[in-house]
């Protein structure tokens, strides 16, 4: 499989543009995925009946809501393709069809940093007396949401067509993202924790996530027109 050119990123242009049109006309994922992690937020905050959170409880608090919150995102990623032809019309189309892959991942990367700029304050103000350790975790977030938004699309791509795709898809995802979420788990617990952040094993675990999202960027590129086809 050759590399994209030009007219193959001008596709992967045109695709994010309308997917990020689209959201912004009908505010069905990003508004969705916020009001999601805020409850969550909510529900932590009373069941666990603590205002302050830290180390691995903060962090997995956080991880496991944004990891919860992009699923709901992932589910309806190919929805417009899968219900008008997109699919289609990409094969019929002489054009590369890891556009359409591309595209999808980004678009999730933005939804999902949409997400955080509301979602993580909220987890702050709720949970953290200090905030000394949330500026070293916007890497680590950045990172997560390339591992979410590749895996994601491949995924979703696999599951949209069939009936079960709402339990399909996190069925399948949900084993491959462990690496990732151990990865940014064991940043971001000595990041909040009580003594203020702690960067012991900081490059490490960010060169895994690295790793890891470059991985399963270099799988969806190489079978994404596989999937197409089926």
């Amino acid at each position: 499989m050759s590399a994209p050119g030009p007219g193959g990123l001008a596709v992967t242009r045109t695709i994010l543009a309308k997917d990020l049109r689209v959201e912004l006309r009908t505010m069905e994922s990003v508004p969705a995925m916020v009001l999601f992690s805020t409850s969550i937020y909510v529900i932590f905050r009373f069941g666990l009946d603590r205002t302050t959170l830290d180390g691995s409880l903060a962090a997995g608090v956080l991880l496991v809501t944004i990891l919860f919150a992009a699923l709901l995102a992932i589910n309806r990623l190919f929805i417009a393709e899968r219900e008008q032809g997109g699919f289609e019309a990409i094969r019929l189309a002489p054009i590369d069809g890891t556009a359409l892959f591309i595209a999808k991942a980004a678009a999730l990367m933005v939804y999902l940093a949409a997400l955080e700029i509301v979602s993580v304050p909220v987890f702050g103000l709720f949970f953290l007396d200090s905030w000394s350790g949330v500026p070293p975790l916007i890497p680590v977030l950045v990172l997560l949401n390339a591992g979410l938004a590749v895996t994601g699309a491949l995924i979703s791509s696999m599951a949209t067509n069939s009936r079960a795709r709402d339990l399909l898809a996190p069925l399948i995802l949900m084993p491959l993202l462990i690496p990732l979420l151990i990865a940014a788990a064991s940043i971001a617990d000595p990041l909040l924790a009580p003594g203020g952040p702690s960067y012991g094993d900081y490059g490490q675990w960010l060169l895994i996530m690295a790793l890891y999202d470059l991985v399963f960027l270099l799988i969806g590129y190489a079978v994404f027109d596989f999937l197409l086809e089926d």
